[in-house]
C-alpha cells in the first residue's frame, strides 16, 4: 500500500512537472532588443547620455497577471491623506489604515507606477538602474552629496549602548556607509538613498535614535522586517526586534547579517548585506525590482518578495538617485539600466490617478506643432518631467483633447511613438490624407532565431503616416509580428509579412527568412585515454539542437598519434598525447576540444574483463546497479596490474565506496598510468554513484530547461539509449526504478 501510494505520489508530480512551461526572464542588451514602444524614450536618453547602457529584462510575465498579484490588498500602499483616486475603494477596504497613516492602493495606482514606460525620462529612470557596488563610480564624496540636507550630512557617528551611555565614534556617517557598500558588494549611493527613504532626515527617527522603550541601543537604519502593525510604533518595533535577535533567525543567519544591530556601524553594515544578499544578489538589483518582484532569477515564487509596501517608493526613490549624480557632475559616467518588459502590455501607458481624465475628450486628430523648442511632458503641467523637446511642423496625434477650463493640454503620441503633453496653444490641426503608398525597410531580411526586429514602414504621403495599418505573416510559427511592427524570429524558415491600410486596399509585402545557427558545441569529456590500435567515437552535443546547419569539422592536433573521421570515429596510433578539436562548419568561433592520451594495447592476456561489463574503447558500462562498490569492479577484471578505481572528483575510492557515473578505473605500474576507463552508470545523472530521487530532481530539471546537464552526465540519464534528447521518458524510467517497479537495465 505505501509502495503504492509514493508511486501515485511521484507520476503526480512528474505530470505537473512535465506540463509546467517555464519561461525564466531573459536579459537583451541595448536599444533595439526593447519593445518599440519603449525605444523613443530610450532614443532620447542616449542623445544626452551616450556611455548610459540600457538592458531589456523580458520577464516573459502577463501584465494582466501581474497587476492581478500585485492588486492584493496590503501588498501597495499609499498616503491616507492622498486623493482617492490613488486609494481601493472596496466597501470594507476604503480608508481602512493598514500601517499607521497608509492605505490600500488602487489598481489604477499599482498599473501606473508597474508600467516602466512613465518612467523613461530622466529623472524617474534611476528606479531601474543597477545597484551594484561599481568602485569606479561610487566614493565618499557621492555618499556625502546624497546625504546632503540631512542630520547625517558630514556628521559624527555617536550613538546610545543598552544602558543608555553615548558613545562616540571617529567615523562619519558617509564613512560607514561606503564601507558598508564595498563589504555588501551593494552601491553605497542606493544605501545613502535607501536610508534616506526609510527614516527621513533626523537622527531622531525612533529605527535609529536607539531610545525606544524595550528595545535601548538597537538600531535599524533600513527599517528590515519593519512589518505594518496597527499597534502605536508597531512597524518600527517589529524592525527593531529583528535588530535585536532576527525574529528567531538562526545563529549562522545572525553572523552573517552581524545582528545584534547594537552600534550604528553594524545597523548599516548588517542591513546592507541583508538588502545585497536578500534582494541585489538574487535578482533584484534595482530598486524597482525590489519593489516589484517580477524577475523569475530565484525559479518562481514571484510578488511575495517585496522590500516595500509603499506603491510610490522606486518613483520617489529615483528622484534622489538623480539629484545626486545630478550634484555630483556624474550623470554622464557609465550606468546600466535594467528595465521590466511584460507580454501583453497595453499599447499607451498608464497614466497617473493625479490626472483628472474629466479633464479631456477621447480624440484621434493629426496636429502639428506650432513654435520652436517645445516642450513634451509626462503630464498635463509644466510641473512634470521633460520626455522631448519638438521643433515648429512636426507633427503628431492627439488621442486626449484637453477641455478643462484656464490652461489646457493636450495628450499626443509623437511619429516616433512618444507619448506625452502638449501645451495646447502650441497645435494646429493637419488637413486629413489618405495613405496611397506603403514602402517597407528592414536591414537585413534573414534573422536569428530568437531575434527581434523592428520593420520600418513608410508612408506616403507624410500626412497620413498617423493612420493604422495592419500586420500580418503569412507562418506566424516562423516569426510573428505584433501590432507595433515588431517582428519576433521563432523558428527557421520563411514568411512573408504584409502591411496593409486599414482604410483602403494599399499594401506592401516583405519576405524574410528565419536562421537557427548552432550556439555551443560540447564534447562529452574533457580529458581521456584510448590504447593504440582501439577506435572510439566521441560524443559531441550541440545546442539547439534544430540548428539548420549541424555539420561538425573534426580534428586531430596530431595525426600520427591518433586520427578521426568526420563521423567523430577516433583511431590510436600511436603512444602520445593529442588534441580533438570539434567546430562548427558555419562558425569557426563555435567550438569544443579535449585531450587525448594513447598508451601502449594491453594484451587480453595482461588484463580481461568479466563479460557482464561493456567496452566501448574506454567507457565501461554493464555495472549492476546494486553491485558497484570498488571491491565489486576489482573481481570483475583479471590482470596483475595494479587497480585504481576514483571518483568524478578524482580522490581515490576505497574498497566499499561505490563508484558511478563519471568514476574512473585506472590501470597502473609502477604508479604510471596504462589506461583509463571511464563509468557510466545509467540513472546515476549527477555522479553520486546512486540511482535516487536527487537524480530525478536534476533530471527533471534538465527537461524544464532550468540547469543542463552535460557530458557524460547527460548520456546517463539516457536512460532509453537511443542517443536522442533526454525526455519524460527518461524520468519514468528512474522513477520506476525508484520505486522498485522495474530495474534499469545497464
Amino acid at each position: 500500500m505505501r509502495k503504492k501510494l509514493i508511486f501515485c505520489i511521484f507520476i503526480t508530480i512528474f505530470f505537473i512537472l512535465i506540463n509546467i512551461k517555464v519561461d525564466a526572464s531573459t536579459f537583451l542588451s541595448g536599444i533595439s532588443n526593447f519593445p518599440s514602444n519603449y525605444q523613443p524614450y530610450l532614443q532620447e536618453l542616449a542623445k544626452k547620455h551616450s556611455n548610459w547602457k540600457f538592458v531589456a529584462l523580458y520577464t516573459n510575465l502577463d501584465w494582466n497577471t501581474v497587476i492581478n498579484e500585485e492588486n492584493v490588498f496590503g501588498r501597495n500602499l499609499v498616503p491616507k491623506n492622498y486623493s482617492d483616486a490613488w486609494k481601493n475603494l472596496t466597501p470594507g477596504q476604503y480608508n481602512i489604515e493598514v500601517d499607521s497613516g497608509w492605505v490600500d492602493s488602487s489598481r489604477q495606482a499599482v498599473e501606473y507606477c508597474m508600467d516602466p514606460r512613465n518612467f523613461l525620462n530622466e529623472t524617474r529612470l534611476f528606479q531601474f538602474e543597477g545597484l551594484s557596488y561599481d568602485e569606479t563610480t561610487n566614493n565618499l564624496n557621492g555618499v556625502e552629496k546624497i546625504l546632503y540636507g540631512t542630520d547625517f550630512y558630514q556628521k559624527r557617528v555617536s550613538y546610545l549602548d543598552s544602558n543608555g551611555n553615548t558613545i562616540n565614534t571617529n567615523s562619519n556617517y558617509a564613512d560607514l556607509i561606503l564601507k558598508a557598500g564595498i563589504t555588501s558588494r551593494v552601491s553605497p549611493y542606493h544605501l545613502a538613498s535607501r536610508i534616506r527613504q526609510e527614516v527621513g532626515p533626523f537622527l531622531s527617527h525612533n529605527s535609529i535614535s536607539g531610545n525606544v522603550e524595550g528595545f535601548k541601543g538597537l538600531y535599524n537604519f533600513y527599517n528590515i522586517g519593519a512589518t505594518s502593525s496597527a499597534e502605536p510604533l508597531g512597524a518600527i518595533k517589529n524592525g527593531l526586534s529583528y535588530a535585536r535577535d532576527g525574529k528567531g533567525a538562526s545563529q549562522e543567519t545572525k553572523n552573517k547579517y552581524l545582528i545584534p544591530w547594537n552600534t550604528k556601524e553594524k545597523a548599516i553594515t548588517g542591513g546592507a548585506i541583508w538588502i545585497g544578499s536578500s534582494y541585489i544578489n538574487i535578482g533584484q538589483n534595482t530598486i524597482y525590482l525590489q519593489k516589484f518582484d517580477v524577475n523569475d532569477a530565484k525559479g518562481g515564487n514571484l510578488f511575495w518578495h517585496q522590500y516595500m509596501t509603499n506603491v510610490l517608493a522606486p518613483y520617489s526613490e529615483s528622484r534622489s538617485m538623480y539629484n545626486a549624480y545630478q550634484r555630483l557632475g556624474m550623470l554622464d559616467t557609465p550606468l546600466t539600466f535594467i528595465i521590466p518588459v511584460y507580454e501583453n502590455m497595453p499599447d499607451i501607458q498608464v497614466q497617473s490617478p493625479d490626472i483628472n481624465q474629466n479633464n479631456f475628450a477621447s480624440d484621434n486628430t493629426k496636429v502639428y506643432c506650432t513654435r520652436v523648442n517645445v516642450n513634451i511632458r509626462t503630464g498635463p503641467s509644466t510641473s512634470y518631467e521633460i520626455l522631448t523637446t519638438i521643433t515648429q511642423g512636426q507633427k503628431m496625434t492627439r488621442i486626449q483633447k484637453g477641455i478643462n477650463s484656464g490652461e489646457r493640454w493636450d495628450k499626443v503620441v509623437l511619429e516616433n511613438g512618444i507619448v506625452g503633453y502638449i501645451f495646447q496653444e502650441y497645435v494646429e490641426i493637419v488637413p486629413n490624407a489618405k495613405i496611397e503608398k506603403i514602402d517597407l525597410k528592414l536591414d537585413n531580411t534573414v534573422l536569428e532565431k530568437g531575434e527581434r526586429k523592428k520593420l520600418e514602414v513608410l508612408i506616403e504621403p507624410q500626412e497620413a503616416s498617423s493612420h493604422k495599418v495592419s500586420y500580418t505573416s503569412s507562418n506566424p510559427n516562423v516569426a510573428s509580428i505584433d501590432k507595433n511592427g515588431t517582428i519576433h524570429a521563432i523558428s527557421s524558415g520563411q514568411t512573408t509579412i504584409t502591411v496593409k491600410s486599414e482604410e483602403s486596399d494599399v499594401q506592401a509585402e516583405i519576405t524574410i527568412s528565419v536562421h537557427t545557427s548552432i550556439k555551443t558545441l560540447a564534447i562529452d569529456q574533457t580529458e581521456f585515454y584510448m590504447q593504440i590500435g582501439d577506435t572510439f567515437k566521441i560524443n559531441t552535443t550541440l545546442e539547439p539542437k534544430n540548428a539548420d546547419n549541424k555539420n561538425i569539422i573534426y580534428t586531430s592536433s596530431n595525426e600520427s598519434i591518433a586520427s578521426i573521421d568526420n563521423t567523430g570515429t577516433i583511431t590510436a596510433k600511436a603512444e602520445g598525447e593529442a588534441t580533438i578539436l570539434v567546430t562548427s562548419e558555419e562558425n569557426n568561433n563555435i567550438k569544443s576540444e579535449c585531450k587525448l592520451i594513447v598508451v601502449p594495447k594491453i594484451p587480453n592476456t595482461e588484463i580481461q574483463f568479466e563479460k557482464t561489463l561493456n567496452l566501448n574503447s574506454m567507457e565501461i558500462t554493464g555495472i549492476e546497479y546494486n553491485k558497484n562498490t570498488v571491491l565489486d569492479i576489482k573481481e570483475k577484471i583479471t590482470t596483475n596490474y595494479e587497480i585504481e578505481i576514483i571518483d568524478k572528483d578524482q580522490k581515490v575510492l576505497e574498497d566499499t565506496d561505490r563508484v558511478g557515473t563519471g568514476s574512473k578505473i585506472l590501470i597502473k605500474q609502477d604508479n604510471n598510468v596504462l589506461g583509463q576507463y571511464m563509468i557510466l552508470l545509467y540513472g546515476d545523472v549527477n555522479g553520486d554513484a546512486r540511482i535516487d530521487s536527487i537524480d530525478l530532481l536534476v533530471l527533471q530539471r534538465h527537461i524544464l530547461q532550468i540547469e543542463e546537464i552535460k557530458g557524460i552526465y547527460k548520456k546517463a540519464g539516457n536512460i532509453a539509449k537511443d542517443g536522442g534528447k533526454l525526455t519524460a521518458i527518461d524520468l519514468l524510467l528512474i522513477q520506476r526504478h525508484i520505486l522498485q517497479i522495474q530495474f534499469l537495465k545497464q
